[in-house]
């Protein structure tokens, strides 16, 4: 996040909190930091156009990397601090990183992933210390030492810079998504944050709430343009409902942004507890990554009052929609209307379907982007005419033009916000050799809104039972992030494949959504 004229306009304004540690940074400090580590990244090489990537939990340091990459005309990779050194790996590798910075807690990992990363050329670690030296390797360096040799003012060859998020896909392997960079100064932001600024009503000088993980892209987003409207940020190190209440009273928060399984969880806290909170500083409180439950949604109306705003847009950009709450009300479980891009719902042979019923969600895309260095993904994600794009959605428009989502033609599992992709996690089962197939995707969850599932086909003789079931899950712990791992394992004795060998799993599926009991064996 670049900071700019705001450093010269409020050089002793708390740019931002850490929520846990109370740490506070002003903006004439955020400047300096940024400052620096833009000089490091050009000594180390890196010019315009470059890669390097971020890899750690909410910290005090985060926003500065963002601030340096936004400034020196880089990609900057902000990946998932959850994954596996192998998960890891692949990302720096594929997004071309020459320049990885963690934090001490996340190390292990990261020096286990850059063994298999000789494009990096030095790796950051924030409070690295001792543990840095312990490592033997001389791209291991300390964050603090590493950047306090460099000046603290701006670099000579100041472009845009721009985050280069991943989404993955149904083929399991995560995808970068790569924006065009036009030869910008850092303070001309592309169009997008324009748009998003209007979006999420941020004004001058906002108190903004974080508390989801700075590597998710709406969040990094708004984070971002509370800066550039030089707002205080309050960073969450993680979420957790009670904290969130007592952060909004103490520091009169006026803006924020969530996901359905935050409302869930704060509905559930004792009636004492909410009802002690002063919320009346909040002006609005955004949420998406998810539908959000009608009984949910109903209910943080009923106790935040008419705040709530939603909108549904996928990291890719490809359009948004968008609704406030007077316009919930009356479309019920609506995620908004086209605010930005040009949508069409579309049938199986392309062609478009009558209002109110569902079709796949393709877009006349808003903002343009590529796959990196995958023009087959690209190319897949396009229409024949290459004019429209889809994440593979599905949904339908009512008669006054308000967009419901119905399902996901991707199998994209949504668990507490965060976006799954089963077939990574059948792709692994598939692979221990008391497994003959597998299938993976999301049931209902009252709290996280989803949770994965797995349906497993054992090879014969192998007796499936709980033990087994245990096995599997441990299995899958070994070799993917937690999240993306099943939390139970149904067994069954065939699965549904089509004579092309194609796994149909809607109807397999569906059983669990139309009736929430399930047995042991399918």
């Amino acid at each position: 996040m670049y900071v700019g004229d705001r450093f010269a306009k409020h050089p002793d304004r708390v740019a931002f909190v850490m929520a846990a540690s109370g740490e506070q940074v002003t903006y004439a400090e955020l400047e300096r930091r940024s400052n620096r580590l833009a000089h490091l990244l050009r000594h180390e090489g890196l010019q315009r156009l470059d890669h390097f990537a971020i890899y750690m939990e909410n910290n005090a340091r985060y926003l500065e990397c963002n601030g340096a990459g936004e400034r020196s005309g880089l990609y900057y990779t902000c990946i998932n601090s959850f994954l596996t050194a192998g998960e890891l790996a692949y990302i720096v590798g594929n997004s071309e990183s020459q320049l990885l910075v963690t934090s001490v807690a996340k190390l292990p990992v990261a020096r286990e992933a850059l063994a298999q990363c000789p494009r990096v050329k030095r790796c950051l670690v924030v409070d690295g210390g001792a543990a840095v030296k312990a490592t033997g390797d001389a791209r291991f360096v300390d964050f603090a030492e590493a950047t306090a040799r460099f000046p603290d003012t701006p670099i000579a060859d100041e472009w845009l810079g721009t985050p280069m998020l991943y989404s993955s896909g149904t083929t399991g392997r995560p995808k970068g998504i790569l924006r065009p960079l036009p030869e910008n100064p850092p303070s001309q932001p592309l169009p997008l944050f324009h748009f998003l600024n209007g979006l999420w009503q941020c004004e001058e000088g906002m108190r903004y709430l974080s508390p989801a993980p700075l590597y998710h892209s709406a969040p990094q987003a708004n984070v971002s343009l509370a800066i550039r409207n030089g707002g205080t940020v309050v960073i969450m190190e993680h979420f957790d409902g009670e904290q969130y209440l007592q952060l909004v009273q103490e520091h009169r928060i006026t803006h924020t942004q969530l996901v359905p399984t935050m409302f869930s969880r704060m509905l559930k806290l004792p009636e004492g507890v909410r009802r002690k909170v002063d919320l009346s500083s909040l002006k609005i409180a955004v949420h998406a990554a998810a539908p959000c439950p009608v009984p949910v949604k109903d209910q943080m109306i009923a106790w935040w009052g008419p705040i709530i705003h939603e909108y549904y847009g996928a990291t890719e950009g490809l359009g948004f929609t968008a609704c406030n709450t007077a316009e919930w009300l009356a479309h019920r479980g609506t995620v908004g209307k086209v605010m930005l891009g040009d949508l069409h719902v579309l049938g199986e042979d392309m062609l478009p379907v009558p209002k109110g019923q569902s079709g796949e969600l393709w877009f006349k895309t808003a903002t343009p982007f590529v796959y990196f260095n995958d023009p087959e993904r690209t190319r897949a994600s396009r229409s024949a005419d290459g004019t429209m794009t889809t994440v593979g959605d599905v949904g339908y428009v009512d008669d006054d033009g308000f967009l419901h989502l119905t399902d996901r033609s991707t199998f994209m599992i949504i668990s507490g916000g965060v976006n799954i992709y089963p077939q990574e996690c059948e792709n692994l089962l598939i692979t221990h050799p008391q497994v003959l197939d597998a299938a993976v995707f999301g049931v209902p969850n009252e709290d996280l809104g989803e949770e994965v599932k797995a349906v497993v086909q054992p090879m014969a003789g192998v007796k499936a039972d709980a033990d087994f079931e245990r096995h599997l899950i441990a299995f899958c712990r070994e070799h993917l992030a937690p999240m993306k791992c099943p939390r139970s394992i149904d067994f069954t004795d065939a699965l549904p494949r089509l004579p092309t060998g194609k796994l149909y799993k809607k109807p397999l599926r569906d059983r669990y959504w139309q009736a929430h009991g399930r047995s042991r064996i399918v």
